[in-house]
C-alpha cells in the first residue's frame, strides 16, 4: 500500500512538473512574440524617422503639413484650441522634468518593483532629452511660428513635446501593463495615456508652433 502511495505521489510530482514547463514554453512563445513585436516597431520608427530626416535636411516642403496646417487653422478661435492649449503643458519641459522626478523617487524607495526599473526610467528620460536636443540642433528646422508662451523657441524638428510625452507616459504605460491591475483597468488607463500622448503631440500642431512631420517624428524617435 506504501508503494502505490510513494509511486501516485511520484506521478502527481511528475504532471506538476509538465504543467510547469508548459506554462513556461507558453510564456516563452509570448515573450517572444513581444519581443519581436518590440524590434518591429522600432525598426520601423527608425526607418520613417531617418525618410523623415532626409527629406528636412534636403528642405522640401511636405504636403501633408501644408495640409493638416490648413485643416487646424478653422480651430484657432474654437473651445479646441484653448483646451489644446492646457494639453501641450501636459507635455512641457517643467511639467515631464517634474512628474519624472516625482516618478523615480516613487519607483527607487516606495515601489516593490526593482530599483532597477527606476535607473532604467531615468536613463531613458535623460538620453531622450539630450538627444532631441542634438537632433534639433543637426536639422535645424526653423518651426512655422516663434511662440514663447507655448515652449515655440529654437529649432523644431523633431517634436520636443512629443518624444518626452511618448517617453515618459509611455513608461506609465509599461509599468501599467506589467503590473497586477486587472485587465479591465489596464486596458483603460492604457487608452487613456495612448490619447494623452497623441492630444499633446496634436495640440503642437494645433498652436501653429510645429509641422505635423515634426511630432510625427518626435513619436517615432520616443
Amino acid at each position: 500500500m506504501q508503494e502505490i502511495t510513494t509511486i501516485n505521489h511520484k506521478i502527481g510530482g511528475w504532471k506538476h512538473l509538465l504543467h510547469n514547463l508548459r506554462k513556461v514554453k507558453n510564456l516563452s512563445k509570448a515573450s517572444l512574440i513581444i519581443l519581436i513585436a518590440g524590434f518591429g516597431i522600432i525598426a520601423a520608427s527608425m526607418g520613417l524617422f531617418i525618410e523623415l530626416g532626409e527629406d528636412v535636411l534636403e528642405k522640401e516642403n511636405f504636403i501633408i503639413d501644408e495640409m493638416i496646417q490648413s485643416a487646424v487653422a478653422k480651430f484657432n478661435d474654437s473651445s479646441i484650441y484653448l483646451i489644446m492649449e492646457y494639453m501641450t503643458e501636459a507635455g512641457s519641459v517643467l511639467f515631464v522634468t517634474c512628474a519624472s522626478i516625482v516618478l523615480f523617487i516613487y519607483l527607487l524607495f516606495f515601489s516593490k518593483k526593482s530599483k532597477w526599473i527606476a535607473v532604467f526610467f531615468a536613463v531613458n528620460m535623460i538620453g531622450i532629452s539630450g538627444l532631441t536636443k542634438l537632433l534639433k540642433l543637426f536639422f535645424e528646422r526653423e518651426r512655422p511660428e516663434l511662440l514663447a508662451q507655448y515652449d515655440g523657441t529654437g529649432f523644431s524638428f523633431p517634436s520636443g513635446h512629443s518624444t518626452g510625452s511618448i517617453t515618459f507616459y509611455g513608461f506609465i504605460i509599461y509599468i501599467v501593463a506589467i503590473s497586477n491591475i486587472k485587465k479591465g483597468w489596464k486596458i483603460c488607463i492604457i487608452s487613456l495615456f495612448t490619447l494623452l500622448i497623441l492630444s499633446i503631440a496634436f495640440s503642437r500642431v494645433v498652436l501653429s508652433v510645429h509641422y505635423f512631420t515634426d511630432i510625427v517624428a518626435g513619436l517615432a524617435v520616443g
